[in-house]
């Protein structure tokens, strides 16, 4: 797994390991069941702190996409390619919609009243 940070991205640095990691799930270069690299050399690799990726890592456990196993690391779980990329294109919608002027809220009722 080749991970890439962008210098100029603004965002917490958290984030964009997470949001790159999420990235290989969504377009199939991290399967379900394959092991990551540990948070240790995705630090060196990245040249980041590694506290930093635990904070990415840790976000995608609790959204489902990966799995912390003693003994195992960390996995890609299952379902997660279909659950990242629907999260990625959640963003997108979000993001989109905030350049044009629409609140959360007004995201929120719009898709309540797609039904």
């Amino acid at each position: 797994m080749l991970l890439r940070l962008d210098k100029r991205d603004t965002r917490p640095l958290h984030e964009q390991v997470a949001g790159a990691i999420r990235r290989a799930i969504a377009e199939g270069e991290c399967r379900p069941g394959d092991r990551l690299p540990s948070a240790r050399d995705l630090s060196q690799m990245l040249d980041i702190n590694i506290n930093t990726v635990l904070r990415g890592l840790r976000g995608l456990r609790d959204e489902g996409l990966l799995e912390f196993r003693r003994g195992r690391g960390v996995t890609v779980a299952e379902g997660a390619d279909r659950h990242s990329g629907l999260r990625i294109r959640v963003r997108e919608l979000v993001a989109e919609a905030g350049r044009l002027g629409y609140s959360r809220n007004d995201l929120i009722e719009m898709i309540r009243g797609t039904r």
